[in-house]
């Protein structure tokens, strides 16, 4: 079975979507949930998107998608984290 692939967004591709990434990743880990990842700024999407089953992004994503986009907000600000992460781990199973 191939790995399933998260493209993690933020408006620079730097900040907060290395915090949220570096959760996501531990989270899947502890449940047995591999997956590849790449890391990009939000005006990258367009080019790229297609290459990725899911995308989890800090920032607003402004573009019309095939793939489905979850928002990372909630890890950051801890108000509904473990929420998003099983949802997350629940699309990557």
């Amino acid at each position: 079975m191939t790995k399933k692939r998260v493209l993690f967004v933020c408006a620079t591709g730097i900040a907060t979507s290395t915090v949220v990434e570096e959760k996501v990743i531990e989270y899947c880990k502890d449940q047995g949930i591999e997956f590849d990842y790449d890391q990009r700024n939000v005006a990258s999407v367009p080019n790229i998107a297609d290459d990725f089953d899911l995308i989890v992004a800090t920032t607003n994503i402004p573009y019309k998608l095939d793939v489905p986009v979850m928002s990372g907000l909630p890890i950051l600000t801890g108000w509904g984290s473990q929420e998003v992460l099983d949802q997350i781990a629940d699309a990557l199973r």
